[in-house]
């Protein structure tokens, strides 16, 4: 129509030659049905995040390498012929923005090449004979066609803009046409092609890309069963995120090969349970070992429809090497400084190479953390502010089986909610209440409709909460998921008339050290790499996280009494705001200096009681902790092997 007409010719104006064939890939993503999108995991990657993939891969080695032979004229030719022969896969490639930017840099390093060959005396009669890098050194593979398509144009295009700039350079006019050669971009389903039919594994050099952001719970079941298969149906293989299909399949490609590999994908690969299920099969079965790593960062492009993850980049190959690096992040969405490793675990921490399983008990002497009691009751059991009112209005003597009931959710926000209390109750005290008994009935409809034997079971007792384990004394309260926009995750104590659900972890009788420690940078540290997510929001484990925390070795009376004074200030400072909620009290934007001041003075504390040093940054207190945690694990190791072999004695 005409208004499609006017804004193509008001495109004609613009001076396309010098922007970016990158620019495809914005404009592809934010054209795309969000819908669609998100069943793909399609994300346009920015250029700055290509870089920081493709730099610390092979581009400043390469840079290096051509700044120490710059100005011998005998080595330039062989650094040149090098250059043409590198071969690269993006096996997720979208419209091409990874191979477009990284053929731009290899072409603009070859440029250099050139100069300095003709800054060193040798001439070029034909410009066309002295440019060795091309196009089919590139291969890709996507599962659409119009993107796959995008990516081969995009390629011609960025060839066509550097052919220009040596044009430029030279002197000489010089373009590739007729188009004799192309990037080899396959319209294919990357974990259903083998990658030898794309590119010969001894012919290339690098895997790179941008692999689809799909979180486990909303992959479709055929993506699941993808995931499964090619993790060979590995017990827990079916928890997993899309994008670890295309880590698992390039580690079997890259088998005795010097191929590097390097891929931007969520964080969730090197946190919570899929980190021991993914690397478990990495590390032990692929032998692969992890050269660089960009930690946590704030994803960001300059497309529409961006994606809200944090981002990952992991570095690998099927070899060690001694020159490693992590990129850490003060910030997560500012930049990355460089800091050398002498090894990088699956949790990107400068550590040995150890997974963090779940396990039944703790691994120091402390007490065990229990899930809240689950009421499995279709919310007949439960009770808003309003619906417990009503019930007391109308039978006044129902208040005594009303408890106080809280979860993760009500406890932050200072929510009022309230259930229905049965336990140790005789029959004949609330069995001519109304209010109470209909709502009892409803619950065992409920139960006996259930395809599950256990929940029709409990239809027996239609009264009680499904799962009881409510403890006797006051309590610690630990939220199940919290935003991991706050610097400490709230938590705090509740006596033993509030009952807390399923969705909070307790632990009964828990001292201030405990929660002091709790709730200190140290705890949340562990909890950043080790805990698995909701979203982006912390979703605490006790099997994950608090069973297998290093707490302080052998702290002295005096470093516990000092955390203990730290810990009842944090408690105090709260208490002067009574109207305010834990989420109040804890937002980044309103956190009170008062609590700031005592939180700063509970993390000292805690610290000291770690090491005298001072940690001087996440990462650094994550390699303390790796090394305790080895250690502990190494004892109860012994331990257990002592015992097994005693018990093995008796019967012999």
């Amino acid at each position: 129509d005409s208004k499609m007409r006017q804004a193509l010719l008001d495109c004609s104006y613009i001076d396309w030659s010098k922007i970016s064939p990158a620019i495809f890939g914005s404009m592809f993503q934010s054209v795309m049905n969000p819908k669609e999108r998100r069943n793909l995991g399609a994300h346009y990657t920015s250029e700055t995040n290509i870089l920081k993939l493709i730099k610390p891969l092979f581009l400043d080695d390469l840079w290096k390498e051509f700044e120490s032979i710059k100005d011998n004229k005998n080595k330039l030719p062989e650094f040149h012929k090098k250059l043409s022969t590198l071969k690269f896969l993006d096996p997720a490639c979208g419209c091409g923005n990874f191979l477009v930017i990284t053929y731009r840099e290899l072409r603009l390093l070859e440029f250099e090449v050139l100069k300095a060959l003709n800054k060193s005396g040798q001439t070029f009669l034909d410009v066309s004979q002295i440019l060795w890098i091309n196009v089919d050194q590139f291969s890709g593979i996507e599962y659409e066609e119009f993107p796959a398509r995008i990516a081969e144009v995009a390629m011609w295009l960025i060839d066509h803009q550097m052919n220009m700039l040596v044009s430029s350079e030279f002197g000489q006019y010089f373009i590739r046409l007729p188009l004799k050669k192309s990037a080899n971009i396959v319209h294919a389903d990357a974990l259903e092609t083998n990658w030898e039919n794309v590119v010969s594994k001894n012919e290339l050099s690098y895997i790179i890309g941008n692999p689809p952001f799909i979180g486990s719970k909303i992959m479709k079941q055929s993506q699941r069963d993808q995931i499964v298969k090619e993790f060979d149906n590995a017990d827990g293989s079916g928890v997993l995120d899309y994008v670890t299909g295309w880590y698992i399949k390039a580690a079997k490609y890259i088998q005795d090969t010097k191929i590097k590999v390097a891929f931007v994908s969520t964080n969730s690969i090197v946190q919570g349970e899929q980190t021991s299920i993914l690397w478990g099969q990495m590390l032990n079965k692929y032998k692969i070992k992890i050269h660089f790593a960009h930690r946590t960062f704030k994803w960001s492009n300059e497309a529409k429809g961006n994606a809200a993850v944090y981002c990952v980049i992991v570095g690998f190959a099927n070899y060690d090497t001694a020159n490693k690096s992590i990129f850490e992040y003060e910030d997560i969405r500012g930049e990355a400084h460089e800091v050398k490793a002498k090894n990088i675990n699956p949790y990107l921490v400068d550590a040995k190479d150890l997974l963090i399983g779940t396990r039944k008990k703790p691994i120091c002497n402390v007490p065990e953390m229990s899930y809240g009691s689950m009421a499995n009751d279709g919310g007949h059991l439960l009770l808003n502010d309003n619906e417990k009112n009503q019930l007391v209005v109308s039978e006044p003597e129902s208040i005594k089986f009303i408890r106080p009931f809280l979860g993760s959710f009500e406890f932050i926000n200072n929510i009022k909610r309230w259930c229905i209390w049965l336990k140790d109750v005789s029959p004949n005290e609330f069995s001519k209440l109304k209010g109470i008994i209909n709502r009892i009935n409803e619950v065992k409809k409920y139960r006996l409709k259930s395809p599950r034997q256990a929940t029709r079971k409990l239809g027996e007792t239609p009264y009680l909460f499904g799962e009881i384990r409510q403890p006797n004394s006051d309590y610690l309260i630990v939220p199940g998921v919290s935003s991991e926009n706050r610097k400490y995750i709230p938590i705090g104590y509740l006596d033993s008339n509030t009952i807390s659900s399923d969705l909070a972890r307790t632990i009964p009788k828990a001292s201030y050290f405990l929660f002091g420690v709790l709730t200190s940078k140290m705890h949340m540290a562990w909890i950043k790499s080790i805990c698995g997510r909701l979203k982006s929001d912390y979703r605490y484990s006790s099997s994950l996280v608090y069973n297998n925390f290093p707490w302080p070795e052998n702290p002295s009376e005096k470093q516990v009494k000092a955390i203990e004074t730290a810990a009842q200030k944090v408690l105090d400072s709260r208490k002067q705001f009574p109207n305010s909620s834990l989420a109040d009290l804890y937002d980044p934007l309103t956190m009170p200096p008062t609590l700031i001041k005592a939180h700063n003075e509970l993390d000292k504390a805690v610290d000291l009681a770690y090491r005298p040093q001072a940690f001087t940054s996440e990462a650094n207190r994550m390699e303390f902790l790796f090394g305790l945690y080895e250690k502990y694990t190494a004892d109860l190791f012994t331990k257990e092997k002592q015992k097994k072999s005693k018990s093995t004695k008796g019967i012999q």
